[in-house]
């Protein structure tokens, strides 16, 4: 199945919300075992937020090895190519590190509870 984003939440992609739009699209199928095709023609402005939610969180429930197999991702631009590489790199070490996700977590905690 392929999605294009830009149809989906327009040009930019900066927020939680946006993101868990995507995510709740993919993952079922991504769960089943299918193909996924993220197409971010038209889409300029893209956040680390925003793929927090519409792809790191996938990793929480789908091995790395099969998000590299069933996620395809095209026509992102380098900085996008940038911003998607980070959050992957952190989402792996997030959910692989026990210590690193709760130290996360409490901090999360604590700067929601300071707004």
């Amino acid at each position: 199945m392929k999605y294009k984003v830009y149809e989906l939440i327009g040009e930019n992609g900066m927020s939680q919300q946006a993101g868990q739009k995507i995510y709740n699209l993919i993952y079922p199928r991504l769960q089943a075992g299918e193909s996924v095709e993220l197409d971010f023609t038209g889409v300029r402005r893209l956040l680390s937020v925003f793929f927090n939610f519409a792809i790191g969180q996938l990793l929480g429930d789908i091995k790395a090895e099969d998000l590299n197999r069933l996620l395809i991702i095209s026509n992102l631009s380098s900085i996008g190519q940038q911003t998607y590489d980070n959050v992957i790199e952190n989402a792996l070490h997030y959910y692989s590190d026990e210590q690193y996700r709760k130290a996360v977590n409490e901090m999360i905690l604590e700067q929601s509870l300071c707004s």
